[in-house]
């Protein structure tokens, strides 16, 4: 399992919109093979900031069966406009768990 984490800065004044969009888009991604969950949290400190974290079972199901499908394309067009500056992806690999 790897955890793909992004902190997403939207434009102020579109966070509705931006979370009605995402609503949508999360189907997208759940009925990606090698998808195993997701959660979209909101920002307490800063208003608009989003920490959005998926677990995939590998990296290659994100980096080349998501972003190379075409329904990558369908979330590009539902999520992308909204960011004030473009995000950066990373991906982690679990070193410890915890219960």
């Amino acid at each position: 399992m790897i955890l793909e984490s992004v902190i997403l800065d939207v434009r102020a004044g579109e966070e509705k919109s931006f979370e009605s969009a995402f609503a949508e888009a999360q189907k997208i991604v759940a009925a990606m093979p090698g998808y195993l969950s997701h959660e979209l949290l909101g920002c307490i400190e800063t208003k608009g900031r989003y920490l959005l974290q998926i677990r995939w079972t590998d990296l290659e199901a994100h980096t080349e069966g998501f972003r190379g499908s075409p329904e990558y394309q369908r979330w590009k067009e539902l999520l992308h406009s909204f960011y004030e500056i473009f995000p950066t992806v990373e991906h982690y690999d679990p070193i410890l768990g915890g219960e």
